[in-house]
């Protein structure tokens, strides 16, 4: 007979929402998002933080979700790719990526979206060097990363001018 294990409440802002649930200790913040919250922007690439699909940030820092529980959220901020758009206007950063041509399959798409977010969050002007190091964690299969960084630079400068 399979064990029962207790569930814990974990209470978490999601994307300006404030949301209280109970899960398993073992879950994890990515199937929090996806599977009890039907956030299902982020995605699962890899289970081992290698791909960056799953990246979201956690308080403002860009996180894997794959690999942190659900229970380390309890008490903070998480912001998904969902979260970006506000009253149904895309975010500077989603347009950029769309403008630039910057995704293909459209995968790893949100998690260069929150890497680039928190990237352009510490200033508008980064250059190629900071722009491969903030997406570092972040792998695409599809194309070669210029068009990627087409977009975050378009969306620097678009946030200039903001």
């Amino acid at each position: 007979m399979p064990e029962t294990v207790e569930k814990i409440e974990v209470r978490v802002n999601v994307n300006g929402k404030q949301q209280t649930v109970h899960v398993e200790p073992r879950m994890l913040l990515v199937e929090l998002l996806r599977e009890e919250l039907n956030l299902t922007g982020t995605h699962v690439g890899c289970d081992t933080t290698y791909c960056g699909a799953c990246t979201v940030l956690l308080n403002g820092k860009a996180v894997k979700s794959c690999t942190t529980f659900a229970f380390q959220a309890d008490g903070a901020e998480v912001l998904t790719v969902e979260g970006l758009e506000k009253n149904g206007e895309l975010h500077y950063i989603q347009k950029a990526f769309g403008d630039a041509y910057g995704l293909q399959c459209g995968y790893c798409t949100p998690g260069l979206m929150l890497s680039a977010f928190q990237l352009l969050s510490r200033g508008s002007d980064p250059s190629e060097k900071d722009i491969r190091k903030a997406i570092a964690g972040n792998t695409c299969r599809c194309t070669g990363y210029q068009n990627i960084f087409k977009a975050i630079q378009l969306a620097a400068s678009t946030r200039k001018g903001l």
